[in-house]
């Protein structure tokens, strides 16, 4: 059978364009007739084929703005979502109805696709592992994550449901009780949570960049990750552009599912109702189902359609999600905070001349962000977590003294302090040595990285200029070039600000395996927090 598959890279390149806008969640421009203004989270780009034929063929056009699940439902709680958009569509509501500022926010949904969150591996592998030809639970694959005989990469799911679900999924599957995981049930699977993300060797702020990163390390660019936890539909699509296609793997106690429903918030008014209604109705239809089913590899919603041969496994298990707001916000702290590996991110900012001012400012007020400042629903899981090395080496001239810090688990808030107090004391003045600054910063993770090698390491770079220094782009790319691949393979996030080097940037970040935040139109906590999934 030939499938017409959507080309990962393409997907990727398309969501690639979407979180690069300056501020991907903003909203779209006033109500119109024949326009449903959607809040959505950015995997839905790739439906923009099906959605282009529903315009035509029902007259309503779908404008989106993108944002992750979590900082999503706080803006339907807090009100602001109804300000610029008349219905949200996210993988899932199942957050959202636990917050009940956001839950009475919501309208009518219409389920239209399906994907379930899945492990993939390559073949070999699944044969090295003994499951090939039959199914096995989430112990078992806990037990093998544990022992490190495989790796994989995983969003985090603080901003991407895929992480979400999967956190949820292999939680609620260890309990083994069948019933909502609460704060008792996630203490007594703890051990075996910490097994199973130990094996995590790669984390991402979306299901298309984690894609990408895993395709670019198949192919030789970096040292490779063995497979991917990610919705069934990114899997598939992403086979078609693999060396080796992934097996995907569906554990015999269950899974997460997204189910995708297109909801109107309460607040939209009559013309948009008509329009989710005609929307709606076209997308639910059997011919559409088969379309959304070729071209996005999700699963048809309607039981007129019948899945393809391309879904493995028909009948899954939905494993049972937690009954309120705040287990799931214990979950994912403990993730942070406990389970997986922790984090080291050395942060390369500059404090030239240039920075003086508001500037500045911003660059402190995004660091104390960081220390727990910022108390919203999502801004409370981009702190620094638990068991986290941040270094600060701010740079003018030339780079200062690195700061070191290391947040403890148990009582962080002291530290925390201490990181606060340094980034408000930060003060502007001198040169912008950038690549100087930046090859130096690689002296201290080295000397980290020898003395604790087991650990998420990243590399963030904060310019507002051009490089004044004595060693210029072409210096540092001979340097990167030659250092061991576990250094070479240090993501580094360039943030674009004041009248940063684009060009350069972009490829400092390609180089590393990074990428580029753009805060030339946003503040610059806002760009610091969106990297904060990456890390």
């Amino acid at each position: 059978m030939i499938r017409r598959l959507v080309p990962a890279l393409a997907v990727v390149a398309l969501l690639a364009g979407c979180s690069d806008d300056p501020d991907p969640s903003r909203p779209v421009g006033d109500a119109a007739p024949g326009v449903l203004r959607v809040l959505a989270g950015s995997e839905l780009a790739d439906l923009q084929p099906v959605l282009d034929e529903a315009a035509r063929a029902t007259g309503v056009s779908v404008k989106f703005s993108f944002t992750g699940t979590i900082e999503g439902a706080e803006k339907v709680a807090s009100g602001s979502a109804e300000q610029g958009f008349d219905a949200v569509w996210f993988s899932s509501n199942r957050y959202l109805e636990l917050v009940p500022e956001a839950q009475k926010r919501l309208g009518t949904p219409a389920r239209v696709m399906s994907s379930p969150v899945v492990l993939g591996l390559p073949a070999a592998k699944v044969k090295e592992l003994g499951w090939d030809g039959r199914r096995v639970g989430w112990a078992e694959i806990a037990e093998a994550a544990g022992a490190r005989k495989f790796t994989y990469g995983m969003t985090d799911p603080s901003v991407s449901n895929s992480g979400f679900s999967a956190l949820v999924g292999v939680a609620a599957a260890l309990s083994g009780s069948g019933a909502a995981l609460d704060t008792a049930r996630i203490n007594a699977v703890a051990p075996q949570l910490k097994q199973f993300f130990s094996a995590q060797a790669l984390s991402a702020g979306s299901s298309g960049w984690l894609s990408e990163a895993y395709a670019k390390r198949s192919r030789g660019e970096g040292v490779a990750v063995d497979g991917l936890i990610n919705y069934e539909s990114v899997l598939l699509s992403l086979n078609a552009t693999l060396p080796e296609p992934l097996t995907l793997i569906y554990p015999n106690d269950g899974v997460v599912t997204a189910d995708y429903p297109l909801t109107l918030l309460t607040s939209a008014t009559s013309e948009a109702r008509e329009a989710h209604r005609k929307l709606s109705d076209h997308l639910r239809s059997p011919d559409v189902q088969r379309r959304i089913m070729d071209i996005t590899h999700r699963r048809p919603a309607v039981p007129q359609v019948q899945p393809d041969a391309k879904f493995a496994v028909k009948d899954l298990v939905e494993l049972p999600f937690p009954g309120s707001q705040s287990a799931v916000d214990g979950l994912i702290t403990t993730y942070f905070d406990q389970l997986r590996r922790p984090s080291r991110t050395l942060y390369v900012l500059d404090t030239s001349g240039s920075m003086q001012g508001d500037r500045i400012e911003g660059l402190r007020q995004a660091l104390v962000g960081l220390t727990g400042a910022d108390q919203s629903l999502a801004g409370k899981f981009n702190r620094f977590h638990g068991r986290e090395q941040v270094t600060l080496l701010p740079f003018n001239n030339s780079a200062l003294p690195p700061l070191k810090y290391e947040v403890p688990a148990d009582d962080p808030r002291p530290v925390l302090d201490q990181i606060r107090t340094t980034a408000t004391s930060l003060d502007a003045g001198g040169g912008t040595a950038i690549y100087s600054s930046l090859r130096g910063g690689y002296d201290v993770l080295r000397a980290q990285i020898d003395a604790d090698p087991d650990r998420f390491t990243s590399v963030v770079l904060m310019t507002d200029g051009e490089n004044t220094g004595s060693e210029d782009f072409d210096d540092f790319q001979r340097f990167h070039a030659g250092l061991p691949q576990h250094l070479k393979d240090i993501p580094i996030f360039p943030v674009l600000f004041g009248e940063s080097a684009t060009a350069e940037m972009d490829q400092v970040a390609k180089m590393s395996g990074g990428k580029v935040f753009d805060a030339r139109s946003r503040s610059l906590s806002d760009a610091f927090k969106e990297i904060r999934g990456y890390q």
